[in-house]
């Protein structure tokens, strides 16, 4: 089943999301690509929202030292996150592998059924470490990883995931994640125009804030359960 995740700043808005129909309530504080978040807040997101919604968040963008990364996943793995996202900026790919499986041994052998999902941007200056669509499936799936996301890192030049790649694009993304045998996820200020043909792409889940969010507001706007409902009809 393809699945919507909303992001969301703090209990209210999960719970906006989740009567709205997100599939995924994602703790994030939307000051950065991905948009760390407090322990706290992660599980006070996680204690209002029903059990059968996964909460996912992230431990940041960059994840140079990877006993840190390890040490950071396994705080939120604690705090209540079922889905962690970890960020791969400015690695190359041997790099990546290395940080990720050992992030993906730690977390699996204290929290058998969390969920690590390897995350790439697909701005220009940052496909020069590694190409998200043809090899951050092959990285996630020698690292142990659940998934990969690919997201955008600069959120200030107003270019989305579709200013990067083009449908086929993430249809030849979506395919490799898929014969590897893990998921593939999107995210990139994506908007309720774009789902249906994003949807048709058979990507297994897609990242939204600002589209759950009141009109005009963006990303910083508060997310609204009938927006969220509005998005959830555009699944086929």
């Amino acid at each position: 089943m393809q699945r919507l995740l909303v992001s969301v700043r703090g209990k209210n808005e999960a719970l906006e999301a989740v009567r709205g129909g997100a599939h995924i309530a994602d703790a994030e504080y939307p000051m950065s690509a991905l948009g760390t978040q407090y322990p706290l807040n992660i599980h006070a997101i996680r204690t209002s929202v029903p059990k059968v919604i996964p909460v996912s968040t992230n431990i940041g963008e960059k994840q140079f030292i990877w006993s840190t990364a390890a040490q950071a996943a396994l705080g939120v793995a604690l705090a209540g996150a079922d889905i962690i996202k970890v960020g791969l900026a400015e690695l190359e790919p041997d790099g990546a592998i290395k940080v990720m499986y050992r992030v993906v041994k730690n977390v699996k052998w204290w929290f058998n059924q969390k969920a690590l999902i390897a995350t790439f941007f697909a701005d220009d200056d940052m496909r020069k470490f590694v190409d998200p669509v043809g090899e951050a499936p092959l990285i996630a799936d020698e690292a142990g990883a659940d998934g990969v996301l690919i997201d955008t890192f600069d959120k200030d030049k107003g270019r989305g995931i579709l200013d990067y790649l083009s449908t086929a694009d993430i249809v030849s993304f979506v395919d490799l994640c898929h014969k590897t045998g893990v998921e593939a996820w999107i995210a990139g200020s994506i908007t309720k125009e774009q789902l249906p043909a994003l949807w048709q792409t058979g990507v297994d889940v897609i990242c939204v804030r600002g589209a759950a969010c009141e009109k005009g507001k963006k990303r910083m706007g508060n997310v609204k359960e009938g927006i969220v409902t509005k998005l959830i009809e555009t699944i086929p």
